[in-house]
């Protein structure tokens, strides 16, 4: 009954996402698979909608969505336990009929559903607030390892891929470089990127994205966005799947030329990168997975 929703909300969101399920995605999970990008879109955009007053809700509204983000962790363990409410929103019959198909909840899949509610609850909390750069830190680990182990779970499912530190590294310089790319968007929306310390450190705010203070700290986070990449292309290598190999040199190669053209413009970000979507853009994308899947890049 989810499976055309879940798979219209992806396209919506997302035509990447959708046609990398589409294509990639091993065939029987294809269905559960839109469900699982469709849910979390759906709980994000709950927790993200625009304040009534402003950029940050207010406290009734955010204790609101506390409550509403509260149900959602809380059916997620109903479901586990076979004893899902039968008065769903339809969003929330994608969840119930994802954990109907895999109650492990040390899967793949388990794992990835568990882990982004953490992440959800931590965007929830920081709305509004400065974060500290071990904050920061641990944020974008819950985010690599969701996103790797749905990876895992849905492409090439049960195939040989390395459990080593260079697991998550791909996608943790995917999320460094997503979170410099938004700056500007979560500005307005209440969400600040970049760490208390450097903040405070050299006296500047969240919205001084300008300053040298700041653009120091953005090549750091170029730089090391660039090595993760490195290590996580060697990692990618090794995975058994040639179907997995391609989504993840296909879901890094967007990231890696924003970096390039972060490090082109003296690393000052801004509030549009537009050229994401010409064809040019996705023709270089093209060439960068491909050289990538096919090991002119990346050496062990």
């Amino acid at each position: 009954m989810t499976a055309s929703l879940a798979a219209s909300i992806t396209k919506a969101a997302s035509k990447q996402s959708y046609y990398t399920i589409r294509f990639l995605v091993d065939r029987a999970l294809v269905e559960d698979a839109y469900r699982t990008y469709a849910y979390f879109r759906w709980v994000d955009d709950v927790l993200d909608a625009a304040s009534d007053s402003g950029a940050v809700p207010g406290e009734a509204e955010t204790a609101g969505r506390k409550v509403f983000l509260q149900r959602q962790m809380s059916l997620l363990e109903s479901c586990y336990r076979n004893e899902a409410p039968r008065e769903l929103t339809v969003e929330e019959q994608m969840l119930a009929d994802l954990v109907e198909r895999d109650r492990d909840a040390h899967s793949g899949l388990g794992v990835y559903l568990h882990t982004m509610m953490v992440v959800m609850d931590f965007d929830l909390r920081r709305r509004g607030a400065l974060i500290s750069q071990a904050e920061l830190d641990e944020y974008t680990r819950l985010l690599a390892v969701a996103v790797t182990e749905a990876i895992h779970y849905f492409i090439g499912h049960g195939e040989f891929a390395p459990r080593d530190e260079t697991r998550y590294q791909a996608v943790t310089a995917a999320h460094i470089a997503h979170m410099l790319r938004d700056t500007y968007d979560d500005l307005e929306d209440g969400y600040f990127n970049v760490p208390r310390e450097v903040l405070e450190a050299n006296r500047i705010r969240p919205q001084d994205v300008q300053n040298a203070a700041y653009r120091a700290w953005v090549r750091d986070r170029v730089q090391l966005a660039r090595e993760l990449f490195k290590a996580g292309g060697v990692y990618f290598q090794r995975a058994q799947n040639l179907r997995h190999r391609l989504a993840g040199f296909a879901y890094t190669a967007r990231f890696e030329l924003l970096l390039d053209t972060i490090e082109k413009e003296g690393f000052r970000l801004r509030p549009h990168y537009k050229e994401r979507k010409s064809l040019g853009y996705g023709l270089r994308m093209f060439w960068l997975t491909i050289s990538s899947l096919l090991g002119f890049r990346f050496r062990a």
